[in-house]
């Protein structure tokens, strides 16, 4: 009998993978998203999850049931086309365009034609697509507000597009430097094709952008031939109460902002549903608009958004009147009151202390802390193992070290003893070490 003889593991060279495995970028979405089941007895202000007290299972079957009668009732569909539009493929597009679009013009005053509405697995599909579809050349850059969430420079990465920094600025974005990057993009024989931001309560910086400022970059973006890509996950989380600032989309008259919305924070993230709005014209004799260029590929990606999902998402929007502004009013509750003790805490303990310092966010998940002392991942490992406290390096939204002594406090997923009994421990962290 012939024995054969065991074939050698394959052991693959990491320098014949693509170089953006290795990027720092892509290692800190899996840092972020791990480390607090790492730590699981620790407090963390790390992720920046949706609170959970509001979830429900009885919630999923009848949002289900909901969209199912929606189907029946409204659109006039027989008992085999709802089976088949819930249990099989579906359009690429996605099928909760018409009530995603009715949702926007309800909640943000956005008119548009739902064939524009790309829906998409998550906000991050959408954000990949379009700058897979914006990177034509190696001529072609990035620009984003710095600092920037991981998961733009990460799909950056990914889709070899080099990414641009902008500063910050009291209005949201410094004009002047964003003037600065595009002439001296341009001056390198390089092409801007958009810039990447969060107006409403930035990740990670909790910043927003003022009216004035969403006008002049309205004018600027003109004035340059830029798109905007505008990110809004958090724009229904203002501290307090009274009128939210207009998006940049509802503010576009020239189709200038392509709007990437995220059902993660205002319905729940287990759906995985986001969604594009590119109402952008293609020029030529086959022109269409540029959701339907995603689409093409999106059906090479993902081929379609699960349908049980936006189903789902679907039933929870037709529950509320179209509004999710109506459906998050708890959830805002939460959100306010977190915020709140979040910034009265770090006052009470760490307040006129040399060095350290914070930002007041209008809204959203997320503060900034600034102490006098690196802040790196071996002092999270200390704080997590020695003190029983997470926060996120703000390093990991930077390419360069200028956020190398901040952190980034969450506190969305938190209650308020919680919060309070972090505080303590974080503030032992910085005390220890000042």
């Amino acid at each position: 009998m012939t024995t054969v003889e065991p074939a050698a593991a394959v052991r693959l060279d990491p320098a014949e993978l693509h170089a953006s495995l290795r990027d720092p970028a892509l290692l800190s979405m899996n840092f972020l998203n791990e480390v607090a089941n790492r730590f699981p007895d620790a407090i963390s202000f790390a992720p920046g999850r949706p609170c959970e007290d509001t979830f429900d299972l009885a919630d999923l079957h009848r949002y289900l049931d909901a969209y199912a009668a929606y189907l029946t009732d409204t659109k006039g569909y027989d008992r085999t086309r709802v089976h088949r539009e819930l249990f099989q493929y579906g359009r690429t597009k996605g099928i909760v365009h018409e009530l995603i679009a009715r949702q926007l013009a309800v909640d943000e005053g956005i008119t548009v034609d739902p064939e524009a509405v790309l829906v998409t697995v998550g906000a991050q599909e959408a954000l990949w697509l379009v700058l897979r579809a914006l990177r034509a050349s190696d001529r072609d850059v990035l620009l984003a507000v710095a600092p920037t969430y991981v998961g733009l420079t990460g799909a950056a990465r990914l889709l070899d597009f080099p990414v641009r920094p902008v500063g910050e600025g009291t209005d949201g974005v410094d004009p002047d430097d964003l003037l600065a990057v595009v002439a001296a993009a341009r001056a390198e024989g390089l092409r801007p094709r958009a810039l990447y931001l969060v107006p409403d309560f930035s990740n990670p910086s909790g910043l927003s952008m003022t009216v004035r400022g969403r006008h002049r970059l309205l004018e600027i973006a003109a004035e340059q031939d830029l798109l905007l890509l505008e990110d809004n996950p958090y724009g229904f989380f203002q501290a307090v109460e009274g009128e939210r600032p207009p998006t940049l989309k509802a503010l576009d008259t020239g189709q200038r902002v392509v709007y990437l919305g995220s059902l993660a924070k205002t319905c729940f993230p287990g759906a995985r549903v986001g969604f594009a709005v590119a109402d952008q014209r293609v020029a030529g004799p086959d022109g269409g608009l540029l959701a339907d260029e995603l689409s093409k590929a999106k059906s090479m990606v993902t081929v379609n958004t699960p349908a049980v999902s936006q189903a789902l998402v679907g039933g929870m929007l037709l529950e509320h009147e179209g509004s999710l502004l109506r459906a998050n009013q708890r959830q805002i509750g939460v959100y306010r009151r977190n915020l709140d003790c979040l910034l009265r805490g770090l006052g009470a303990r760490l307040g006129g202390l040399d060095g350290v310092r914070w930002n007041t966010p209008a809204g959203g998940f997320f503060v900034g802390l600034t102490v006098p002392f690196p802040v790196t991942d071996a002092l999270l490992d200390i704080a997590a193992n020695e003190h029983g406290v997470l926060f996120t390096p703000m390093r990991h939204f930077h390419d360069s070290d200028a956020a190398a002594h901040q952190m980034r406090l969450s506190c969305s997923y938190l209650t308020t003893e919680q919060i309070e009994t972090g505080l303590d421990r974080l503030a032992e962290v910085i005390t220890a070490r000042l």
